[in-house]
């Protein structure tokens, strides 16, 4: 561009030079001189002319290459864009997928949390859902042999779950509450004033419970000289704790240990402990008895062994005796060979005759 403008310059001055001249040699007069004059000009403005011409078309074909190059690039350019928008909008609805499924599970949560509230707000539906889990943490921590679920006492009294625990300390009763309603209040209490009532029917609330099991639960001769209270919320468990040192108090002394589902699962770990114990103590027992046995066996082997030995003693004997009988008997029958093959002997060489056992003589 820049060169097409010194040429068209270049031009406008060559022509403006033509014209001044032109008319200077008007003036003069001098039309031969003009016309060489104009004839030279000509041929400069045609040289001009074709070099401008030239010039032009090469910037028209340098201004074509970086048009082409430019376009090059930004179709390349919105080629690159265009993949990369495409797996943006790829990643972003991956994305709005998992946001889609992340949002259901929240809508299902919310619909169990109020499901959860429906269940807490009703007392005995509150009870039995403390009830399922005491019995879903029993049943998984302890063999059906060791405990029995909804079991009536010789008092008349349901107890939600019994451990059937060999004496001492025998069999110890669990019951679950959840006091709900106290401990609401207790959180959602606006002020002081609210607090410290609050506190005092929460208090008065489990204390009640834990007489309640203590009188209820705890039968000299049949259960243990304890009970359990089963808390199925560590948070109500945690605020006894932290907060209500007399209510724990007041357990301790009438022997009901209060447990939450962690704490109970320790409890219920010691159980198993203490069952597994007494089972090797019997199992000790029977091999104890067992080897008795055994020993027994043994001495009337050895018994039987020393009789058998005295017959084989005996045997052997017999045997020595049927030796030296058989020695005699072979050393007569040689000596009756000699007789009877040997030469004649005389009478009195012969041998005495030997008295028989029925009291004659042998020949």
């Amino acid at each position: 561009m820049e060169n097409s403008v010194i040429l068209v310059a270049a031009v406008a001055v060559v022509v403006i030079a033509a014209a001044g001249l032109i008319a200077a040699l008007r003036g003069r007069g001098e039309k031969r001189e003009m016309a060489q004059d104009l004839a030279q000009l000509t041929a400069q403005l045609n040289a001009l002319q074709a070099d401008l011409g030239g010039r032009l078309q090469q910037t028209q074909f340098g201004f074509n290459e970086r048009l082409d190059g430019l376009s090059k690039r930004l179709g390349d350019g919105l080629a690159e864009q265009t993949e990369k928008t495409g797996e943006t909008l790829k990643d972003l609805q991956t994305r709005l997928a998992v946001i889609d499924r992340a949002q259901q599970t929240i809508t299902n949560l919310s619909q169990q949390v109020v499901g959860l509230q429906d269940i807490l707000s009703n007392k005995q539906a509150r009870g039995a859902f403390g009830e399922i889990q005491l019995q879903d943490i029993v049943t998984g921590a302890l063999p059906p042999s060791a405990y029995a679920m909804q079991v009536t006492l010789s008092t008349g009294v349901r107890a939600d779950c019994l451990l059937q625990l060999p004496n001492p300390p025998g069999a110890i009763a669990i019951d679950a509450k959840f006091p709900l309603e106290s401990y609401r209040a207790l959180r959602e209490a606006p002020d002081d004033a609210a607090q410290v009532q609050a506190r005092r029917a929460f208090s008065a609330d489990v204390t009640k419970h834990v007489r309640d099991i203590s009188e209820k639960y705890i039968v000299p001769g049949e259960t243990a000289e304890s009970a359990l209270m089963f808390l199925p919320s560590e948070a109500v468990y945690a605020e006894l704790h932290a907060n209500f040192r007399n209510v724990i108090e007041e357990s301790f002394r009438r022997r009901v240990w209060i447990v939450s589902p962690t704490t109970l699962m320790a409890t219920l770990n010691t159980v198993r402990a203490v069952l597994k114990d007494a089972r090797m103590r019997e199992q000790a027992g029977v091999i104890q008895a067992e080897v008795q046995k055994l020993l027994d066996d043994m001495g009337r082997l050895d018994d039987r062994v020393a009789k058998l030995n005295r017959h084989f003693d005996q045997t052997a004997e017999d045997i020595r005796q049927i030796r030296i009988s058989t020695d005699k008997v072979t050393k007569r029958a040689e000596r009756i060979d000699e007789i009877q093959l040997g030469t004649e002997s005389p009478a009195e060489d012969l041998p005495p005759p030997r008295p028989r056992i029925d009291g004659g003589q042998e020949p």
